[in-house]
């Protein structure tokens, strides 16, 4: 993996980088914001203790925004919309993924700038959806129940290949990282043990378990580089490697792994939850119960004496981008996303435990808003903060910024 030698960030400097990028990012759209405020939102989950109904002990995302849902492919090849974003996964309340749901898509509608009558029905549809979920209703892509933005970004996954996932992640279909803006050089310690991974056994039965690769097959590590990456999460080790493996036809194919570092979660979790202690163990877990297409694509490790997770990154695996959508299509990916989430939950539940939880949600209901009045308030709360501190945000942004 030797590199010419090129102005490029050392890893001493990444740091500094990395949070002002985090910064920049933030200031693009109060939607922006939110997904990159993650700590924000468990503040205001801590000081809302009591308001917010206890629901089953299950395995969530602790970090539910629209971003972090979309198509993922299974070891065999299906396709499905799932929960894609685990590192803030815990055993805790579901109702607080129901919250984050609800506070990222009210904050994209607003930046499309629809009015409050469609937050109101986009919350309403959102809590239908979910109970749907819970009832175990289809995933199915028909054209009736699902948005055609969900159906257009499934189509699209379904027809991709390595060279739409080269071209999208690394610009660059053959066998190389190029470096620039998205990818650093490594340094000379991440290269040796990058390199040592070619000798890693788990990493070995990772790549090999999809597309019927055989199971005693060679890896080759071709190339690596420090993946600048994500928003809430920059500052993570985060690399990205290009590892040829041999396949059934006595031939050789390039996949991308990423490895990223599994840090402490802060999101809250339920009092007494047995969770693995090891934060690597805890992402591959919560993936498992959540969005099993994903999980069993997931890896728990160490690389440089800190807890990292591994995953094949697969051409169909794409995000939802929510930015800018109409009233009938708010509505219906508020339905469509919270169905998704709630089937995530029930997975996990029996069905006297569903029951109970139904049985929760349908209290506090308004005679003019099929929506639980604490998810409302919820919502309306945490769209006022989070909108005045995105602008305090940007000012404070704009500050440094004519001051450099």
């Amino acid at each position: 993996m030797a590199r010419a030698k090129q102005d490029y960030p050392q890893a001493k400097d990444r740091a500094a980088l990395l949070r002002d990028e985090q910064r920049r990012k933030m200031t693009r759209s109060a939607h922006a914001y939110v997904r990159g405020s993650t700590l924000k939102f468990y503040e205001w989950l801590e000081e809302s203790a009591g308001r917010i109904p206890d629901g089953p002990a299950v395995w969530i995302c602790g970090d539910c925004h629209s971003g972090n849902l979309g198509p993922v492919a299974s070891a065999r090849g299906q396709v499905a919309v799932q929960i894609r974003d685990l590192d803030q996964t815990v055993i805790g309340n579901p109702a607080h993924d129901l919250i984050r749901l609800g506070l990222s898509l009210a904050t994209a509608a607003r930046g499309s700038n629809l009015p409050g009558v469609t937050t109101a029905l986009m919350v309403k549809h959102m809590v239908e959806g979910y109970e749907a979920g819970l009832h175990g209703e289809s995933l199915a892509p028909d054209e009736e129940t699902t948005p055609k933005e969900v159906r257009r970004v499934l189509r699209q996954s379904l027809t991709r290949r390595w060279k739409h996932l080269a071209r999208e992640r690394i610009d660059n279909p053959k066998p190389s990282i190029p470096l620039g803006k998205r990818f650093w050089p490594l340094s000379n310690p991440e290269r040796a043990a990058i390199d040592g991974l070619a000798a890693d056994e788990g990493l070995r039965k990772l790549v090999t378990s999809l597309q019927h690769r055989p199971d005693d097959a060679v890896i080759e590590i071709l190339d690596g580089a420090y993946w600048v990456k994500g928003c809430s999460s920059l500052g993570r080790l985060r690399y990205a490697l290009l590892v040829a493996v041999a396949n059934e036809a006595g031939g050789s194919e390039t996949l991308l792994i990423d490895i990223k570092e599994a840090t402490a979660a802060a999101a809250p979790r339920a009092a007494g939850a047995d969770m693995p202690a090891n934060d690597a163990d805890r992402v591959v877990a919560g993936a498992r119960a959540l969005s099993p297409f994903l999980g069993r694509r997931m890896l728990a490790g160490a690389l440089l004496g800190r807890a990292v997770v591994a995953r094949e990154l697969t051409p169909q695996d794409l995000k939802l981008d929510i930015e800018q959508l109409t009233r009938d299509e708010a509505v219906r990916a508020a339905n469509y996303l919270a169905l998704v989430v709630g089937r995530a939950h029930a997975r996990q539940m029996d069905a006297s435990t569903k029951a109970v939880w139904r049985k929760t949600l349908a209290r506090n209901r308004s005679k003019t808003l099929d929506a639980p009045s604490w998810l409302w308030s919820a919502i309306v709360e945490l769209i006022q903060s989070h909108e005045a501190a995105y602008l305090e945000h940007c000012r404070r942004y704009a500050l440094q910024d004519s001051e450099a």
